[in-house]
């Protein structure tokens, strides 16, 4: 008995020299339709995830704007000639609205006579000749119709004064990479005219060295001359949110 069943278990491991020959048609027609099931499967998903309403289709909303609005195209192009008019500033005056304002995370709201002051009060071609402005991903607020968002970036040496923050002649040396900031120009469609501009708005302070700062803040801090109060420098910790998180951790340890 012993031996027939030590017999009969190798047998089981022993491949046959002329196994079945399954037909090539069959096998093809199985992975064939495998891929077709897992593609329909993907595309039926995809769909199913790209219907949800969280996700905003764009040209339908634009195209709910007046018939009398600005097309993106031109909206855009406005924006760009705003920030070529001053090496990438902006601060053309004869682009603004008399409504106009400038607003930054800490800085503003500025009207118009306030922004082509202060923006006419700094060189900062003297400071940055060679800066290289970097904006892209130009787009139109879907539900703000008369919105251009966009990215700034940039960088450049300090080789010239910055008055009077750098007063020196040479400049700091120092080199500015800015962190990706995004961007605004509110258009009005009956005159072209830019009647909100918002910058400075930094996603990630990771990027660059101006310590998470966006604007002119960012640019003072990468060349060592920041402002001497907190909106002026990188982010610290309060000692309220210090204590608030330790107080959360030791709550969930006695969970």
């Amino acid at each position: 008995f012993a031996v027939a069943l030590l017999v009969r278990t190798s047998h089981a491991f022993v491949t046959s020299s002329n196994p079945p020959k399954l037909s090539r048609n069959i096998c093809a027609a199985s992975i064939d339709t495998a891929l077709l099931s897992s593609t329909t499967t993907h595309d039926d998903d995809e769909e199913a995830v790209l219907s949800l309403p969280m996700f905003i289709n764009e040209s339908e909303q634009l195209s709910k704007r007046p018939a009398s609005s600005l097309s993106p195209q031109k909206m855009i192009l406005i924006a760009k000639r705003f920030l070529a008019s001053n090496g990438g500033l902006g601060g053309d005056p004869d682009m603004l609205s008399p409504s106009f304002t400038f607003e930054g995370p800490v800085v503003g709201p500025l009207s118009k006579t306030e922004f082509v002051g202060a923006i006419g009060s700094v060189d900062f071609n003297a400071a940055f000749p060679n800066f290289t402005s970097e904006f892209y991903g130009f787009h139109i607020d879907p539900f703000e119709g008369d919105r251009v968002w966009y990215t700034a970036r940039g960088k450049g040496k300090n080789t010239g004064p910055l008055v009077p923050f750098v007063p020196e002649s040479s400049g700091t040396g120092q080199m500015v990479v800015n962190p990706p900031q995004v961007c605004s120009l509110t258009i009005e469609h009956s005159t072209g005219l830019i009647s909100k501009y918002t910058i400075g708005y930094v996603v990630d302070r990771t990027v660059g060295n101006t310590g998470g700062l966006g604007g002119l803040y960012g640019i003072l801090y990468a060349l060592g001359r920041p402002l001497p109060f907190p909106e002026a420098n990188p982010w610290k910790k309060s000692i309220q949110y210090d204590l608030f998180q330790k107080i959360g951790g030791l709550l969930q340890k006695l969970q």
